[in-house]
């Protein structure tokens, strides 16, 4: 088996059918795999619909929603290939994109994640991989200077805005809708932290393999769709929550505790910041989709707030 293409899915019942039956047309290339649905307690007909239109995936139904690394981790324990690719919903696979990664993760022996060319709807890039957090990269985005500066090596580090993902390149976090992850390197890592409910799980991960001395890549060699609006959107409000706690978690697993809590701070500006504009524009321009940010920034303004029940001794 050479990949096992495992799907997370909650309630994207009509995204995950689209991204299923991209994958099908890898059927006919020389790339043997397997594909494994772990559905998070979906409600939507999503487990129906897979096993009516794509019998032949390996389908795992949870009673409840486990989150994404815990449901990822579920695919992992009975995943045979020597690859194993974490792949969004809300994905479409274009013109061989597996197999390409594939050959790519072959030639490039010492490397653990893989990822590629990202695009939107309308075939524009989607900018993918970013380096690790830190301090000034959390101080850099919260201050809008990476799109003040988009085209600065410096003020854009974090998300590299002045990169157009267009050569191969070693990268600090490979973006988790399209994760292709040597198996050897999990076996040595481990799968990922469970602790992560959704967010900061592939940045952790990839963290843990460049700490055992793996390399992260990009190749634009291959290209996906990305459409957005799978499960993360259906959190509403809860999104910045969950985002603010994985990424808390995050900084105080890996960063000494008086740095985590800069970091802390870090995320609290960001919203601080944030804030003034969601409102001037709500107020100008009231309705769609400013009045949700507004809604998920105020929420996680509270939550960052209230910070101390994040702090991990």
């Amino acid at each position: 088996m050479d990949v096992s293409i495992i799907i997370v899915n909650w309630n994207t019942r009509c995204l995950l059918a689209q991204c299923l039956g991209s994958v099908a047309i890898e059927m006919s290339s020389r790339v043997r795999f397997e594909v494994i649905v772990v559905d998070n307690a979906s409600t939507d007909g999503s487990c129906e619909m897979v096993r009516r239109e794509f019998p032949d995936v390996k389908l795992i139904v949870n009673s409840e929603n486990r989150g994404f690394a815990a449901a990822n981790n579920q695919a992992l324990a009975v995943a045979q290939g020597r690859y194993v690719l974490l792949l969004n919903s809300d994905t479409i696979v274009l013109d061989r994109a597996i197999e390409k990664t594939i050959a790519f993760a072959d030639r490039y022996l010492d490397t653990a994640v893989i990822g590629c060319r990202v695009l939107n709807q309308d075939r524009s890039l989607q900018s993918t991989c970013f380096m690790f957090p830190s301090l000034l990269n959390w101080f850099l985005h919260a201050t809008y200077l990476y799109q003040l500066f988009p085209r600065s090596r410096f003020f854009g580090r974090e998300r590299m805005t002045w990169w157009a993902r267009n050569d191969v390149r070693e990268v600090d976090v490979v973006t988790g809708c399209y994760m292709l992850v040597r198996r050897d390197a999990i076996d040595q890592v481990g799968p990922l932290d469970e602790r992560f409910f959704m967010y900061a799980e592939e940045t952790d991960w990839c963290l843990r393999f460049v700490a055992k001395g793996w390399k992260n890549r990009f190749t634009p060699e291959a290209e996906i769709i990305h459409l957005g609006g799978g499960s993360a959107p259906k959190l509403g409000s809860n999104r910045a929550r969950v985002s603010n706690r994985s990424f808390v978690r995050y900084m105080f697993k890996h960063w000494s505790r008086s740095r985590a809590i800069a970091g802390v701070i870090m995320l609290t500006l960001f919203y601080l910041l944030r804030l003034p504009l969601l409102v001037t524009k709500r107020m100008v321009w009231p309705g769609g989709e400013d009045d949700r940010l507004l809604e998920n920034h105020w929420a996680g303004l509270i939550d960052m707030l209230n910070y101390r029940r994040h702090l991990i001794s």
